[in-house]
């Protein structure tokens, strides 16, 4: 079964040219995975009932699928802000975003708030959950995954696959952090993403420096497990000048992006 499904695995190229080894799940299995995953946590966490926080990352997450490719622009994305202090935010598979209460303290702006998320749905349109999956098959190290997934895929049951991974969905495939390649790669594709749906790109630059400074001695969960702080800010800042003129052509195009 393992040679079966591996034999499925294959090299593609990512958004920044760099090769991956992908294809040990479905596309549909890393959506329904992705959904078990935010269902899991909805189901754990406190959820906000806050409407204009509701709407405001709505907006934001709207404004930045609007400029996906057409595969990830048709899905019906869903968001949830949870009442957690720690700064955090992710997006998953199947159109699925989450952002903690707490990162309103550090993106204290639109375009902060942009950062965050377009980093985030960068992990998704970079197909870093299904690299890591189709890593951990290939290395043997997630054979309860690529059990229940085999058993999906050859089953005719894809369903039943998430029901048997059950609590370590979102840990073990989804929510842990990726790899800091992964991380990297993510801040690349998502300070061009927001730049291209009407977004100040440098105001990637001022999230980190906020992420820092409310820091203090001891980092934020989310910071600790992303590259050195201090590397991802020159990254940024390197990065921001060749994306202001991608920036002023969406606003020359009418995104103007107006969350609050």
């Amino acid at each position: 079964m393992a040679a079966l499904a591996l034999s499925a695995c294959a090299t593609t190229t990512s958004p920044t040219g760099r090769k991956q080894m992908v294809g040990g799940v479905s596309q549909q299995q890393l959506d329904q995975l992705g959904a078990q995953a935010f269902a899991e946590t909805k189901s754990k966490e406190k959820i906000s009932s806050d409407g204009k926080q509701i709407a405001y990352v709505k907006c934001v997450v709207n404004a930045l699928v609007a400029q996906l490719p057409p595969q990830w622009r048709g899905t019906a994305w869903e968001t949830a802000v949870f009442v957690d202090d720690e700064p955090n935010a992710f997006a998953l598979p199947g159109g699925k975003v989450g952002v903690n209460s707490g990162i309103f303290k550090v993106a204290k702006t639109q375009d902060q708030l942009a950062a965050v998320l377009g980093h985030e749905i960068g992990h998704v349109i970079s197909r870093h959950h299904e690299e890591r999956i189709t890593r951990q098959m290939g290395a043997q190290t997630g054979l309860s995954v690529l059990g229940a997934l085999a058993g999906a895929a050859y089953g005719g049951n894809a369903a039943s696959a998430v029901n048997q991974i059950g609590g370590m969905t979102a840990q073990t495939a989804f929510l842990l952090p990726g790899s800091r390649t992964q991380e990297s790669e993510a801040d690349i594709v998502g300070q061009r993403l927001m730049a291209e749906a009407g977004f100040d790109p440098s105001q990637a630059v001022n999230l980190w420096q906020n992420m820092m400074a409310a820091g203090g001695e001891r980092s934020p969960q989310w910071l600790s497990t992303h590259p050195d702080p201090a590397n991802r800010i020159r990254e940024l800042q390197r990065d921001a000048p060749s994306l202001m003129p991608v920036y002023e052509q969406a606003k020359r195009e009418g995104r103007n992006p107006r969350c609050g």
